[in-house]
């Protein structure tokens, strides 16, 4: 018995060691987001007035890589992997659905802007696809963004509206809070093309 207590005393300190040893090896995970610019640049040209419709925000549809918060990568090939330390503050589909409410509550081109988990009755509902949002290391570090946009009236149910863009931007500088950035651009400057000529034209058209 005196035995087997001497060799736990001994054993306890070594197993205590490594533990802490392990611990001050840790490495801390670093976290990025979607940072919304302020004020529009000086001299761009102002939204034209806004359509008299409610527009809802529903959910992105993605993968399951998208739904997390690890930065996903891609090689060679098809192969894509995720970062254990390298992570978004939110999932990538939660980052762009609140982009695009807040994007298109600026911009003033709509009477109202909701997301679709609201009580309110909208006349349209903006929906989207995302199916690329990661690092590309191929030739070099690229951002890709890949995104399906489509819009329905509520009071019918017609598609008034779709949008699907792809692109590959080059990332000179391969900090990433530096690619999130360019990525967002590309992300916002889609938001931008969002249909309000398509809504004005079929606001209340054949839904009576």
């Amino acid at each position: 018995m005196n035995s087997a207590k001497r060799k736990t005393a001994a054993f306890l300190p070594a197993l205590m060691a490594l533990f802490v040893c392990a611990c001050g090896a840790a490495r801390p995970s670093k976290y990025y987001q979607l940072t919304i610019p302020g004020d529009a640049p000086a001299g761009q040209a102002a939204d034209p007035p806004s359509a008299p419709v409610t527009l809802l925000v529903g959910n992105l549809i993605s993968s399951d890589l998208y739904r997390e918060d690890r930065i996903v990568y891609s090689t060679a090939g098809e192969q894509m992997g995720t970062y254990e330390y390298e992570r978004w503050a939110e999932p990538p589909t939660e980052m762009i659905q609140e982009v695009l409410l807040r994007e298109l509550r600026s911009s003033g081109r709509y009477r109202a802007v909701f997301t679709h988990k609201s009580d309110t009755n909208g006349d349209f509902l903006l929906r989207g696809r995302l199916y690329d949002f990661k690092e590309i290391s191929q030739n070099g570090m690229s951002a890709r963004l890949t995104v399906e946009f489509e819009m329905r009236g509520l009071r019918n149910g017609a598609t008034v509206w779709t949008h699907y863009y792809q692109h590959d931007e080059p990332v000179k500088n391969q900090l990433r809070p530096f690619w999130a950035h360019q990525i967002y651009r590309e992300a916002t400057d889609q938001i931008s093309k969002i249909g309000r000529p398509h809504i004005v034209r079929n606001d209340h058209h054949g839904e009576e």
